[in-house]
């Protein structure tokens, strides 16, 4: 018995290390999974300004170490606003874009998602299309590739940016569709997660909700309609969508 149990000893002290390093090495595979995100209220700033002096505004941010990126808008006309994204690095301006949209459309920046690598989403609005450069030129072969008919309602766009310089890799529409003239209606992002693939967002859509084929929902009751739509992180598709008292 006595050699059992300095069998099973050595054993056991043996078989630790490799426990340990099996339990360690899942670590950084929960490290990647951790994303920031950010949707709220936009507010106004400009490139020029400094960190500090945008952060007591409270715009839409996420922060990874000593880099943090924040989105918003620039009031450049008495009637007009452009979206405007900036990151720092430990209070450093690092990059800021103003060159996302800056036709007479009103449009604003209002979400981030972010997993502090190159996983990058930022959430726009827009309320109509105008002549010049907008989001279309990114969303060319994506879900939605413009705002569509109308304008007056403001809908929403989903943009994959590349966190070390700003650049827009590509974008989508995110709107409704009212069945009675097809005319586009109004859809306000309020959250996103991301697992690794797939892009989840959710929001408010007025009449009506778009299916994943793009066709508007048959709904009851009355607008908003809280609204769910899959993504591929592509934004190419959408492989599900759903929406509240709507099929």
């Amino acid at each position: 018995m006595i050699h059992y149990y300095k069998l099973f000893k050595y054993l056991g002290f043996a078989l630790l290390p490799l426990a340990l390093n099996s339990h360690f090495a899942t670590l950084p595979v929960l490290a990647q999974t951790t994303v920031q995100k950010s949707i709220g209220t936009s507010v106004p700033f400009t490139c020029s300004e400094k960190e500090s002096t945008i952060k007591l505004k409270n715009p839409p941010k996420v922060t990874f170490g000593r880099t943090t990126i924040y989105i918003g808008y620039q009031q450049v006309s008495l009637v007009n606003k452009n979206p405007r994204i900036i990151r720092f690095d430990n209070g450093v301006k690092k990059w800021c874009r103003s060159d996302y949209e800056t036709t007479k459309d009103d449009s604003t920046g209002y979400g981030l998602l972010w997993d502090g690598k190159g996983v990058l989403y930022g959430v726009f609005s827009a309320t109509g299309s105008q002549i010049g450069n907008d989001f279309r030129r990114f969303a060319l072969g994506r879900w939605l590739t413009s705002y569509g008919t109308g304008g007056g309602p403001k809908v929403a766009i989903i943009a994959r940016i590349n966190p070390t310089n700003g650049n827009v890799n590509y974008a989508t529409f995110v709107t409704a569709k009212k069945p009675s003239d097809g005319k586009t209606n109004s859809l306000i992002v309020n959250n996103l997660s991301w697992n690794g693939a797939n892009l989840t967002v959710s929001g408010q859509s007025w009449w009506s909700p778009r299916r994943a084929d793009k066709s508007p929902m048959t709904c009851a009751g009355s607008s908003p309609y809280i609204y769910k739509a899959i993504f591929t992180g592509d934004l190419k598709r959408v492989t599900s969508a759903s929406a509240v008292n709507c099929r």
